[in-house]
């Protein structure tokens, strides 16, 4: 069965028999309820939601289902057309919309394609508001409009008002990158970055080479943006004469950078070197606030609470997912903060995952320091990450045995452990993050030390505790 309904929306693969896969009956079922959804939190909203999406090959199909849908819920639909997922977010709060829908399966493979939600703030909806989702579609609980109360349907790019709000940052410092005159290669993996990042490079007066740019759904190669995946821009950069190498997700919201000499900077570093950059300047902007504090989730690197606390600053973990981070970000009023898997996600501009901001403030910060990027690198503190995962059978209680980790755990003086999701052990120079799936029966392991080697011998060690316990 690849259909899956979470909280965060609806996901799937295309073809099929209805209700194991993506497909046009689910697809309107799911939009309706969002529809209905929404009316009820805004029953006096403007009437109007956005819809974006990425360039997947099924993407015009699933674009007309929710269109259609939408106008037939009788909501005034906008639609921005190839538009990356962060652009989307915007353009809800730019154009006064109730609402809006991504139509992106972010990372995942070509035959995927997917539903993100987003409320009247441009940001993904709570846990709670995605129960009540998913529980109006169970009870197909919608009324749709009569003839004389359709939804009318406008096309319009929001690029441009993306590009310039990010621009208009203070702490992008366009003039110092124009000066600098990065000479840049791109991976936007045949998807909305190949339309975005030129526009956004060509006004940070940066010379550029894309790979992949044609927005055709018909990805060259796996679309996350992990080393495995990125051989071909990195031999690129091996030849030389590139400053860079920037590779970005279907729906740009995920940034990975490739030092001048080929090799990965890490995507677990994307964060930490633009925090970095955003914490060294923040005290000196009357604009901003001067609470020194960062976010990311648990299974994040060690390296952005350590660089938080070398300006003085208070690092706070939050449980794994974009809408927890953000939600823990506006709670202790962080000045920065995202996932280790390369997304950034800075308040002056919005809550959401952002590769151009990103860009562009790690641009700010490598004109500034004049420095290449291995050289940057190698300024931030050593850590390495390593994924395992224990297979389960469906019958595991999961539950137990994370509960037998903790409290065994617990009773030793020299770890600390976080149960706020799942349960994360941390020792003195290392940690153990113990995750239970939402879609399969197995615990993922992360675990994270100075040396690959050693972390993946610390989640190795912990992996074989819990098969004790089965």
């Amino acid at each position: 069965m690849s259909l899956i309904k979470s909280i965060s929306g609806i996901r799937g693969t295309i073809g099929g028999p209805a209700g194991d896969t993506l497909n046009p009956l689910d697809i309107v079922k799911f939009t309706s309820a969002y529809a209905t959804f929404i009316r009820k939190q805004a029953p006096n909203g403007s009437g109007k939601i956005v819809v974006g999406r990425d360039a997947r090959i099924s993407g015009e199909m699933v674009r007309s289902v929710v269109c259609g849908t939408l106008m037939g819920m009788g909501y005034d639909v906008i639609n921005i057309g190839l538009a990356s997922t962060p652009t989307t977010e915007l353009a809800v709060t730019m154009a006064g919309a109730d609402g809006g829908i991504i139509i992106t399966a972010s990372h995942n493979p070509r035959h995927w394609n997917a539903l993100k939600l987003l409320n009247s703030q441009g940001e993904f909806l709570t846990a709670s508001d995605g129960a009540e989702v998913l529980a109006i579609a169970e009870q197909e609980a919608f009324e749709y409009a009569d003839v004389d109360h359709l939804g009318k349907y406008t096309e319009e790019s929001f690029d441009e008002r993306h590009i310039q709000s990010v621009l208009d940052l203070q702490l992008v410092n366009v003039e110092a990158i124009k000066k600098a005159q990065f000479k840049v290669v791109v991976d936007s993996i045949n998807s909305v970055g190949g339309i975005i990042l030129p526009q956004l490079l060509d006004r940070l007066g940066v010379s550029y080479t894309f790979l992949n740019q044609e927005p055709n759904g018909d990805f060259q190669h796996n679309p996350e943006p992990l080393e495995k995946n990125l051989s071909g821009i990195m031999q690129t950069l091996k030849q030389g004469g590139y400053d860079l190498g920037i590779v970005v997700d279907p729906d740009v919201d995920r940034l990975a950078f490739i030092c001048e000499d080929g090799q990965m900077y890490g995507e677990e570093y994307t964060l930490v070197s633009v925090a970095d950059y955003v914490l060294s300047h923040t005290s000196n902007l009357s604009t901003l606030t001067s609470n020194l504090s960062t976010v990311s989730n648990l299974s994040s690197t060690r390296a952005l609470r350590d660089v938080t606390e070398q300006y003085g600053g208070t690092y706070t973990a939050a449980a794994v997912g974009e809408v927890n981070v953000t939600t823990k970000m506006k709670e202790v009023g962080a000045v920065i903060g995202g996932e280790g898997n390369g997304g950034v996600i800075y308040p002056e501009s919005h809550y959401g995952r952002d590769a151009l901001v990103g860009i562009a403030l790690f641009l700010s910060l490598l004109a500034e320091k004049q420095m290449k990027v291995s050289e940057l690198r190698k300024t931030y503190p050593e850590y390495s990450i390593a994924k395992n995962r224990i297979d389960l059978t469906p019958d595991t209680d999961v539950d137990a045995i994370l509960r037998q980790v903790k409290e065994k755990y617990s009773a030793l003086p020299d770890v600390t452990v976080n149960d706020i999701d799942g349960v994360k052990l941390d020792f003195p120079d290392k940690w153990v993050h113990l995750r239970k799936s939402n879609t399969e029966p197995i615990i993922r392991v992360y675990s994270e030390a100075h040396t690959m080697q050693e972390a993946d011998e610390i989640g190795k060690q912990i992996m074989d505790i819990v098969l004790s316990m089965q």
